[in-house]
């Protein structure tokens, strides 16, 4: 594929052509924090999807720039009472939607224009979906990265949820959270209709997507991961990520994750290995 192409299937150039379908009830939660030099690139990610979605900004630090951009789009703006708190600010953002799914997008990433349509396509298909996600690119700076061995290993913990058919089956969905976490958090979207709220429960500020997806994993429903890149994922110095690598928090809490999982040798053994993915972000 052309440079020019690719430009073009992130949706760089694409106005929004995409109809609505009646059945398909689905927002994009913008999380917003502070006033992000990306914000506004996320939004115009999701303005051009080729299927229609319901776009809302949410934040837990109010300023004129995130309303500002808010309204430049015309987008429903939610200001959240309290600390800035990421569970929180998730769930709020979660909880504002009026929608069957919902997709919490970061601000710092980026969405291939056909997300919405595969999201939708996923529930054409398979109602029970409770989990949708795909896989993603990264982004450092202005550029598109090589997949590297982080993205590598994730896919290949992901191999499981190929079989869709047994997507369902709790033994299958806890599989894929074995070995450490290999969901995209930006790119899901789950299905409010039938999680319920709160989404997120969790003691952990960092590894709260993969305690939940854990919990989740028990509950009924699906898990339906697209292996195509539907989301730019940027790494960049002010990134929540790389502030938890930084202050350690982040290790702390995925070998807590870990020994739940397994007995505390092999936990600490497995940890070794998936420190290495703290490399992506350097």
């Amino acid at each position: 594929m052309k440079a020019e192409e690719k430009t073009e299937a992130w949706g760089i150039r694409e106005e929004n052509k995409g109809k609505e379908s009646a059945m398909f009830t689905h927002t994009f939660a913008v999380c917003a924090y502070k006033d992000s030099p990306y914000l506004e690139t996320c939004i115009r990610s999701l303005k051009k999807q080729t299927v229609s979605s319901t776009i809302i900004v949410c934040t837990s630090t109010p300023s004129s720039y995130i309303k500002g951009i808010a309204e430049k789009y015309g987008l429903p703006y939610f200001v959240r009472e309290g600390k800035s708190d990421i569970q929180s600010d998730w769930n709020f953002a979660y909880e504002q939607a009026k929608s069957q799914l919902v997709t919490i997008a970061h601000q710092d990433d980026y969405y291939h224009r056909d997300y919405a349509r595969m999201v939708q396509e996923c529930w054409q298909k398979y109602e029970d979906t409770t989990v949708f996600s795909t896989d993603c690119v990264i982004i450092k700076g202005r550029r598109l990265q090589r997949p590297g061995m982080f993205l590598w290993i994730k896919k290949l913990l992901r191999i499981p949820l190929r079989f869709r058919g047994l997507a369902n089956h709790i033994c299958l969905k806890q599989a894929i959270l074995l070995w450490g976490n290999p969901i995209i958090c930006p790119s899901s979207t789950y299905n409010k209709e039938q999680l319920g709220m709160p989404l997120f429960a969790s003691p952990y500020k960092f590894a709260l997507d993969w305690d939940t997806l854990w919990k989740l994993a028990k509950r009924p429903g699906r898990f339906v991961c697209v292996e195509k890149p539907l989301i730019g994922y940027r790494i960049h110095e002010e990134a929540t990520t790389k502030a938890f690598i930084d202050n350690h928090q982040r290790s702390k809490e995925e070998l807590s994750m870990y020994q739940k999982i397994w007995p505390r040798p092999v936990a600490r053994g497995l940890m070794v290995f998936y420190r290495k993915a703290y490399r992506a972000y350097q």
